[in-house]
């Protein structure tokens, strides 16, 4: 790889490392981007190996997950599934870069677009024909039962507020904005934005929500009582899940990778990111389209509004 360049330019890239032709799709975009002139960084996973004994990566400046990974490159460029998008979108909101997923998992819902069109992305990189978007986040607060904070946090899919003892429920109560709306038990509670409404919360039979549209979307997981639907409030609300002081321990995790330990009559409050996640679209093609292809959805039959032009 090339010792300096002239553009200035420099970008992290954040492979999945979990197959063979994920490195090769990870060496392949570091060759184009270096071709270019643009210098390439790498995320160091947790199994070093892949990267340190690749020809092309083990060449490549190496960072552990740190703020300092991200810090002063023009994107983040991601290629795996959604877990690999989720942690690079934790460094590139931490120092306000655009975040870009190329798919190479299975669903790969976050990816803009999926492996096989790994060279042309690249290319509308090095051209810098993209766009930003800013995606909404959720930021977390954890409180003991004195009040006092004992953890913050932020997501840009969910938080999950989980039990720990499997042969028990989480005993809860779930407030908006300061008053109670109902209590029960519970295997947990999912405080999801519009990203994360079709990732776990869409699992625990919460609704689709389009992400153009600012909401906070609440799911009770396997709860049992009468009044278990999801709810979609207001993203001025504040969203807060309380466990009993008789309750077992349990979890808040966001974006399933970030955890703070909940002691029984814990607290977990939950409003509007004050940061958002900067989303690189490379296409305007619409929510709509993603879910269908996505998650394959039966279309046979669509005729379409037809020609609406009158004379």
């Amino acid at each position: 790889m090339t010792e300096t360049t002239e553009s200035g330019r420099e970008i992290l890239l954040v492979p999945h490392t979990g197959r063979r032709s994920n490195i090769e799709s990870a060496a392949r975009a570091a060759e184009l981007l270096d071709g270019a002139g643009i210098r390439v960084r790498v995320l160091m996973p947790q199994d070093e190996i892949p990267v340190a004994e690749g020809p092309v990566l083990a060449k490549l400046d190496r960072y552990p997950h740190s703020e300092e990974a991200a810090a002063g490159v023009e994107l983040v460029l991601v290629l795996g599934g959604d877990g690999t998008f989720l942690r690079a979108a934790d460094l590139a909101r931490s120092v306000d870069v655009p975040v870009l997923g190329i798919n190479l998992g299975h669903v790969g819902f976050l990816a803009e677009w999926e492996g096989e069109s790994l060279d042309e992305a690249i290319q509308r990189v090095i051209e810098r024909d993209y766009r930003v978007e800013d995606r909404m986040t959720i930021d977390v607060t954890v409180r003991d039962q004195g009040h006092e904070v004992i953890g913050r946090g932020w997501a840009l899919n969910e938080v999950s507020v989980e039990n720990l003892n499997r042969r028990g429920v989480l005993d809860a109560v779930l407030e908006v904005d300061s008053r109670p709306v109902s209590s029960f038990g519970c295997d947990g509670v999912l405080i999801s934005t519009p990203t994360g409404s079709t990732a776990y919360a869409f699992s625990a039979g919460g609704p689709v929500l389009w992400p153009e549209l600012d909401a906070i979307l609440v799911v009770p997981n396997n709860a049992h009582a009468l009044f278990t639907k999801p709810l979609v409030v207001s993203p001025y609300s504040t969203v807060a899940v309380e466990s009993n002081p008789d309750a077992y321990p349990a979890m808040a995790v966001m974006d399933g990778f970030r955890p703070i330990p909940l002691p029984p009559g814990s607290r977990v409050e939950v409003v509007r990111g004050a940061t958002p996640v900067r989303w690189v679209r490379l296409d305007d093609a619409t929510f709509t389209d993603r879910l269908v292809t996505k998650f394959r959805l039966p279309v046979e039959g669509w005729r379409g509004p037809g020609n609406t032009n009158t004379r």
